[in-house]
């Protein structure tokens, strides 16, 4: 009876990471139940946390074709599978382990890119979405208004050199 039990988890897992883009390992030894659910809470909007059993996801990371958590499962762990932004489920994730150093970022992978601990937290240095945007956009404007400057340069000195020219002639 164990055996379907188990394959269901597996192929719950196994659709987990399918449907998302990233995922991030952990380790919680010594959280409490609270402090998880406070972490839970912290991330809910671009990802879901669930502390996993760790040879049912090592089967169904292989079957999903992730290969970053590799001999990274030991211990007690938990997954957050992130389905919205990954640069703030990792800031999330290192704000908790801020706090609260019991918790390890072990391993995750970003577009199906392994990630080690170190590159989650350059991940969650990494200033939000929308202000690299807005960054992109402010210099891009910036570009625009010196091209416009640049093609209105000529015409503007041509004019003016017309009524330099003019008014020399009414002097004459």
């Amino acid at each position: 009876m164990a055996q379907p039990g188990k394959a269901a988890a597996v192929g719950e897992l196994t659709e987990s990471f399918r449907n998302s883009h990233a995922a991030v390992l952990t380790e919680y030894r010594g959280l409490t139940v609270a402090q998880l659910k406070e972490l839970r809470n912290a991330i809910r909007e671009h990802a879901e946390y669930a502390v996993v059993k760790n040879t049912l996801t090592e089967i169904a990371a292989k079957e999903a074709g992730i290969s970053a958590f590799e001999g990274k499962m030991a211990g007690p762990s938990a997954i957050a599978f992130v389905h919205g932004d990954a640069v703030e489920v990792a800031k999330g994730l290192r704000d908790f382990a801020k706090t609260n150093p019991q918790l390890l970022l072990k391993a995750g992978y970003l577009d199906g890119k392994p990630l080690d601990g170190a590159e989650i937290t350059k991940l969650a240095d990494l200033e939000p979405r929308e202000v690299m945007l807005a960054k992109l956009a402010g210099a891009l404007k910036g570009s625009l208004t010196k091209a416009a400057y640049v093609f209105q340069a000529p015409l503007s000195k041509t004019v003016r050199t017309v009524d330099a020219l003019r008014a020399q002639q009414d002097a004459a």
